[in-house]
Parts: C-alpha cells; structure tokens; sequence
C-alpha cells in the first residue's frame, strides 16, 4: 500500500461567499474521495458546517488507486464514433482493454446500450464541451484548494506524452484532434526522434505522438486526498468513518444521516460516494444510469529508469504515471459490478504492455489494486440537486476523470448550494438529463 506522508501546511485562502447569519447550513458529504473532500472544502469555506462520512479512511477508495492524471486539456468522452466497431475485437483479446463478465451482461446491457448511443458525433461533441468546462480550471482550482505550498508539493505541471506504434490516425484520433483545435488546446505533434529525446528509458518503436505540455499529475493521488482531509479538519470540518445506513427526510427534506456510530443531524447532504452513490440514490426513486468500470494498477516501488512525465499508450489502452513512491501502470476496463472478486489477470496484462515500453522495468515489489470508476453512458458527471428530493445534492460519476474534475465539481457544487451564479453551466451535469 502507498505509504503516507505528512502533508504540507497549507496556506489558507479566503472563504467563498460566506451564508448570511443564521443560514449557514449543516452538510454531510457522503464519500471521503477526491469528489467528496472538494465539495466539503468549498463547502467549509462557504461557512457551512461540514461532516464527511465514509466506510473508509479519506482517499482509501477509487481515489487512492486511479493514474494520477490531472488533465485540463483532455475532455473527449469515452464513448466516440466508431467505438461499436472495436468492441468485438477488444473482447476477443486476452490484452485487450475491455472485459465482461458475462455473467453480469444483462445488468449492464441497459448502461452497455445507452453508452454506445452518447457516441453519436453530436453528443460527443456536446460532451467535449461541458468537460472542458470543468476539466479546464483544474490547476487553478486545486492552487486554491490546497494553498501554494500544498499545490507545489503534491502536483507536477510536466505536460503529458501520449504515444502511438501506429503511422495513420483513428477516426477517433482525428475527432479528438478537432475537437482539441476547436477549443484551443495546445497539442505539439511529435515523431520518433523527438520521442526518444524526450523520452530516452522508453524502447523504440513509436511511431508517432502527441504533447499536451498544460496536463500533468499529482505526486501521489492518495497523499492529495488525506492532505484535503487533514486540511479541512484543522479548518473546522468533521470527518467520520461509519457506514451510511439511511438519510431520513421529512416534510421539509432531509433531516439526518443514519449511521453504525450514530445519526448526524444535516440540513442538506451531499451525495458523492463515487461508484456506490446509486445505491444510496435509489432508495429515493433516483434512476441515474452509473455503471462501474473497474480499473486495476501496478505500482512499481523500484521500476528503473522511468518516463520524465505521464505517458498515455494510446495503442496498449494504459498510462505509466512517476509518482513520489514509484511508477504506476493504470488502465483497462472491465464491467463486472460492485461485488465481483477482482481478477489479478487484468493487472498482469498492465504489467506486459509496460514491458515493451520499458524494456528495463523492474518489477520487484509490485502492489496490485483494483478499484471502481463511477461511469455515466455519456462521461459527463452529475452534478445537481436531487429531483424531487430537497436538501439532496449529487456529485457522482466522473468516470476515468475524477481526479481532474474534481476542483470545480466542488466548486460548483457550492454555487448550487448557496444559490448563486454557477462558475459554469450547471445543465450538462443535470441529473435528468438521461
């Protein structure tokens, strides 16, 4: 397991539009991830009163095991034109990126079906555009989450690399391209010579890729989420480690959090419990389609020479990340639920594309972790008061992208409780958008 370290001292910053006398509110933020620790911060700052629950310790969940990447520049939904047609040969290969259990294909063909929908050009494109809208701020918004020392110790602005062993663009490829130009993003096309000189520990054999010099990563995507933790209690916070059993609600909406250390009084709850928010979600009659897109790492304590930066491997499906404790292998998705036993093959496979990208790489050591992305059909998350449900808020279902969605997730998230201008339009993120 990732080691700990203690965080650096932040510098505070000014509280948000603080509630007029007698309107503060007091807020339960189910889910002590990247998502949940966000919305309490900016929450907190408000001048609510803040308690965080969770079943596990801050960033213990999917945010303690994800790539690491924190991507303001990258905002192309999951599902795209053409995708359907890859599928087939995804699942026939034992390396390839995707896999079912076929066992629980009928509970995720509803969510199978609407995801192959959201990849009409339109939606995509529709997509494209509200992701960047709250993937764009991410650096900005995590200095001001975590003050100048927290951000230069936990995060690194060393661009990103994304590489291919192919000569001739995708369809895909192409659309992202547009889509990248249509928005501005600054994306320095590279070629073999340049690849290597960048990066010298990986093998030849690239043919040609992509630098995204505004995207980055954190050091160490657990240590991010205990040092937002550990921040917002010296702030005045409470983070309680209990399990959720109910939100009662009244009349009026909701009233308190039941849990297995007691019930917490809440005028308001927050629901961003990542993958598991649907189960909270429909005991309230809440159909959001969230599906979990399992996702599995190794994490390299000793690796060797390693990549300057993140590099994505557009042809193997997986990134490599250099953290403060190693190299982290991240990638595949596998559709098999909450329940399902992890399978370590998954990871394994991690491991052998890595191989012939790092001829090099040690293994020795090797921790293996398997966690759950909180998946919409469409990439976007929802981000919205709950319909027909007063003082419900939801903030669940970043999918591959939490980690940079997060910042103005929170962000946002505020605006909607305090009933002010929303930093960006709130509609993509609408719960009833589906």
């Amino acid at each position: 397991m990732t080691t700990s370290q203690s965080p650096a001292q932040p510098a505070r910053t000014a509280p948000g539009q603080r509630p007029a006398p007698g309107q503060a509110k007091r807020i339960v933020v189910i889910g002590a991830g990247i998502v949940g620790m966000s919305c309490a911060t900016h929450l907190l700052r408000d001048g609510h009163q803040v308690t965080v629950i969770d079943r596990l310790p801050p960033g213990e969940g999917t945010s303690f095991g994800n790539a690491g990447m924190i991507s303001p520049d990258t905002f192309t939904p999951i599902a795209m034109p053409g995708m359907l047609r890859k599928v087939p040969k995804w699942l026939s290969d034992p390396m390839g990126p995707l896999a079912i259990r076929w066992s629980y294909l009928p509970q995720a063909m509803p969510w199978l079906v609407r995801w192959i929908r959201a990849g009409r050009i339109d939606r995509v494109e529709r997509a494209a555009v509200a992701l960047r809208a709250l993937h764009g701020p991410a650096f900005a918004t995590y200095r001001s989450l975590l003050g100048p020392d927290g951000f230069n110790d936990l995060i690194r602005q060393r661009g990103q690399l994304y590489l291919w062993r192919t000569d001739e663009p995708s369809e895909t490829d192409r659309i992202a391209d547009r889509l990248r130009a249509e928005q501005g993003v600054r994306a320095d096309p590279i070629g073999p010579d340049e690849i290597r000189q960048m990066e010298p520990s990986l093998a030849p054999g690239f043919r040609r890729g992509l630098y995204l010099p505004d995207n980055g990563s954190t050091a160490n995507p657990h240590r991010l989420t205990v040092t937002l933790a550990r921040n917002l209690q010296a702030d005045g916070g409470r983070v309680l480690q209990a399990n959720v059993t109910d939100i009662e609600t009244g009349a009026d909406g909701v009233r308190r959090v039941m849990t297995d250390a007691g019930p917490v009084d809440a005028d308001l709850v927050v629901l961003a419990a990542g993958a598991w928010s649907l189960r909270v979600a429909k005991r309230f009659g809440l159909r959001v389609p969230l599906e979990t897109e399992r996702g599995y790492h190794v994490m390299l304590p000793n690796p060797g020479p390693v990549p300057n930066r993140p590099i994505s491997h557009r042809s193997g499906s997986f990134s490599m990340t250099p953290m403060e404790h190693g190299l982290r292998l991240a990638g595949t998705v596998e559709i098999a639920g909450l329940d399902a036993a992890p399978d370590e093959r998954r990871a394994h496979i991690l491991l052998e594309q890595a191989r012939l990208a790092l001829p090099t790489l040690n293994a020795e050591g090797m921790q293996i972790w398997m966690g759950h992305r909180p998946s919409t059909p469409d990439s976007l998350p929802v981000i919205d008061q709950a319909p027909g449900v007063p003082g419900l808020f939801l903030a669940f279902g970043h999918g591959h992208t939490g980690l940079t969605g997060a910042p103005m997730t929170g962000r946002l998230l505020a605006d909607l409780v305090a009933g002010r201008k929303p930093s960006i339009d709130p509609a993509p993120y609408r719960a009833g958008r589906f």
